[in-house]
């Protein structure tokens, strides 16, 4: 993986990109094509369309953010704690 947070995402850019979603599951209430979606939130109509489907599937809570990607850190805590030292 180039990025250690997933993508290289800050908290702040994870929720921004959720409220984008979120609003999106609001047009599709009102029933607007994924298109016209794409068009007015400014993203790509495949995201628009991968959208429609999980809000299609879940509801607003399959736009929700998940998280940060990634792998878990296998390093016990300990093994983290001596790491910082050995980097300082």
């Amino acid at each position: 993986m180039r990025y250690a947070d997933g993508g290289g995402l800050t908290p702040k850019a994870r929720q921004y990109r959720e409220s984008v979603r979120l609003e999106a599951a609001v047009l599709f209430d009102e029933g607007v094509p994924p298109r016209e979606v794409a068009r007015r939130l400014r993203v790509t109509a495949k995201s628009a369309y991968q959208w429609h489907q999980a809000w299609r599937e879940y509801g607003a809570g399959g736009l929700a953010s998940r998280g940060p990607g990634g792998q878990r850190c296998k390093l016990s805590a300990r093994c983290r704690e001596k790491l910082a030292e050995y980097l300082e």
